[in-house]
């Protein structure tokens, strides 16, 4: 470990109680964040580290590789499905006598709300057992490892979105609370009024841990690419916004100043980027602290016990200057037939930071290329968007032109939910006041108002997706969809919520048949039923080798080839075909003894890639200089699939531009 004085303040900061370390998948997060705990284990010997990951897709005990971590140091891949399950055990009475003395659902109506309102609180249920660690002082410090981008604001947003559930249930309390004091002269609290200021309680004390600058600081890990730090920008201003302390910024994978053609363009262009950053007012004051790339991959505890050592403050002075002297041509070993004509969607899924935006963006390019008169949408369902970023274009939420034959758009999937939810509470408040008008029902309005706060979470971006099917009816006129993906945890859990919604979709529909007599809402009846259908749609469609594929996206590292296994498990389970998997960013070669360490180390680990998934292609995408906008992605995308869509998958065909 360097000097003190060199070191972030992360490393020693008094009084710090929970440390966060978040950004980009396939940034290093993990690795910081397990390289950290293990630093404050070792300088703190008489103190309890807690190491934890709140990722969907741990890789946590991964990056330790079977070594057993020092005795003060817990390392721990919440099981946040396990805290859900508990709570519900626990209190469901409670839940259940809340909406029976408040509506007039019957025991089986409520029983299903509340089954179909909860998954999806699994991860806020973990975060708030993290929160009552804290405040317990059961460890001297908390070190976490959250999911990529996307996700961990949706974490970071779970107080507002809990307080808002907490106020559907202190809704159906309230009703009760006046009835009592009109027919007995006083409302004495119980248990349930309890049970719900205790959960508010909680999440209150929670918000205040997360905006609690001395206990609790959040370090975003980022790398000197351009899609990286627009990322990171997206973080910055939504921690900004939550109140969160941030004050360092760790740089991961710096390229030495070496006389190899590779290592002089990475580090050319990642010395570009950073005079980018020096720029941007939201770095202003923030601290960056720059780590080397590494010829090996750091995972057990030397590896991990070592990684600080090449800390240094980053130099940005000058930075602008850097020009890449030998660029880096685009290069594919063993591309893959093209998608046949029939498709009508593909998917781009694989790790945070492995690529798949890139490769998404040169499949569609190439599509539209060589499927001429075919009309193809690009759109990506992941929280934290890159399209672009990578596109170089400015794109939004509907479809914009990119080139010939193929549209771009980056869903907002909040602002669609929102949408559903206001038009739900218009149309109840017409009824209400147009059918009803000379009843006083404020009690079982507001219950009936906040019945859309109690839907699944994630529903909002299955809405979007589902709705983009939308795109493949004559009406819009759309004859293929290429999926930029969520990372992988997120996917999963996205593919496998279709079942969920068509649950919480059949509840709702029950309610409208059968309280048809007491509230009518047809138009939102004809979205929601607009919504199912869209739903089986998409489900179907996915499941149809003839006309759905998901391609992997992977990198040579261990963890990619853990998640990747995930991935194409989960696969397996929901009937996914998948046909590909790219193996991306590989070394392109070299003498140097960085690339050539890397190049063997790649070497390894594309021989367990073919050894584990043995029945699926993996072309190897090797490293060039920008891939980024449309001239150099169409190029890629050239590569990546063979020519005529070809019949020989896996051919050892190599091509260079």
């Amino acid at each position: 470990m360097k000097d003190m004085r060199l070191s972030p303040a992360f490393l020693g900061a008094d009084g710090l109680q929970l440390l966060l370390f978040g950004g980009k998948g396939g940034v290093g997060k993990t690795t910081a964040a397990a390289a950290t705990a293990l630093a404050l284990a070792s300088r703190h010997p008489g103190r309890a580290i807690l190491l934890v990951s709140t990722d969907p897709a741990h890789s946590l005990l991964d990056s330790f590789a079977g070594a057993k971590p020092p005795a003060n140091l817990t390392v721990l891949e919440l099981d946040a499905q396990l805290y859900l399950r508990e709570f519900k055990e626990k209190n469901r009475q409670r839940l259940m006598a809340i909406a029976a003395r408040g509506t007039f659902l019957d025991e089986e109506d409520i029983d299903r709300f509340l089954e179909l309102s909860l998954p999806g609180l699994d991860e806020l249920m973990g975060f708030l057992e993290i929160s009552r660690w804290v405040k317990a002082g059961t460890y001297a410090e908390i070190v976490m490892d959250t999911a990529p981008t996307g996700h961990t604001l949706r974490l970071m947003q779970m107080p507002e979105q809990m307080t808002a559930w907490l106020g559907a249930l202190d809704a159906l309390l309230a009703k009760h609370r006046y009835m009592k004091k009109v027919f007995h002269g006083a409302y004495e609290r119980d248990d349930l009024d309890h049970f719900i200021e205790g959960l508010a309680a909680a999440v209150k004390e929670m918000g205040q841990l997360l905006q609690d600058h001395h206990r609790c600081r959040f370090v975003p890990v980022m790398l000197a690419e351009a899609m990286s730090i627009e990322e990171t920008l997206d973080l910055l201003r939504e921690l900004q916004r939550l109140g969160l302390g941030m004050t360092e910024v760790v740089v991961n994978r710096l390229y030495p100043d070496r006389p190899c053609p590779l290592c002089q363009d990475s580090r050319a262009r990642q010395r570009q980027e950073l005079a980018r950053v020096a720029r941007e007012p939201l770095f202003a004051g923030v601290r960056l602290w720059g780590v080397p790339m590494y010829p090996q991959e750091v995972t057990g505890l030397e590896g991990l016990r070592s990684f600080w050592d090449g800390l240094a403050p980053v130099d940005v002075s000058g930075a602008a200057g850097a020009v890449s002297r030998t660029p880096i041509p685009p290069r594919v070993d063993h591309p893959i037939p093209l998608p046949p004509p029939a498709t009508t969607m593909l998917v781009l899924a694989g790790k945070g930071g492995v690529g798949k935006t890139t490769l998404a963006c040169a499949t569609a390019l190439r599509l539209a290329g060589s499927y001429p008169g075919k009309r193809i949408l690009l759109f990506s369902a992941d929280p934290a968007h890159s399209l672009a970023d990578c596109l170089k274009l400015p794109l939004g939420p509907q479809p914009t032109p990119v080139a010939p034959g193929l549209w771009a758009m980056e869903m907002n999937a909040a602002a669609d939910f929102i949408a559903l939810k206001e038009q739900y509470r218009q149309e109840l408040a017409q009824f209400f006041t147009q059918l009803m008008p000379n009843l006083d029902l404020t009690f079982d309005r507001e219950v009936m108002e906040r019945i859309l706060d109690l839907s699944p979470p994630g529903i909002d971006e299955l809405m979007a997706l589902a709705a983009v099917m939308d795109f493949l009816t004559p009406k819009k006129g759309y004859d293929l969809l290429v999926l930029d993906a969520a990372p992988t945890g997120h996917l999963i859990r996205l593919l496998e919520l279709p079942e969920i919604i068509e649950g919480w979709l059949k509840v709702v529909f029950g309610l409208f048949l059968k309280y048809r007599t007491i509230f009518r809402l047809p138009g939102i009846a004809e979205r929601l039923v607009r919504l199912s259908k869209d739903v089986k749609r998409l489900r179907a469609l996915l499941r149809d080798p003839a006309r759905a594929s998901l391609y992997g996206v992977g990198i040579l590292t261990e963890m990619a080839l853990a998640e990747t296994g995930d991935l194409l498990g989960a696969c397996g389970r929901l009937e996914i075909p998948v046909p590909g998997l790219f193996l991306n960013l590989a070394t392109p070669g070299g003498t140097d003894p960085l690339c050539a360490a890397l190049l063997l180390r790649e070497a390894r680990l594309k021989a367990r890639f073919a050894a584990a998934f043995p029945g699926t292609p993996q072309p190897l995408v090797y490293r060039q200089s920008e891939p980024r906008g449309i001239a150099n992605l169409a190029a890629l995308g050239q590569l990546l699939y063979l020519k005529n869509g070809g019949t020989g998958a896996g051919a050892p065909v190599t091509r260079e531009k």
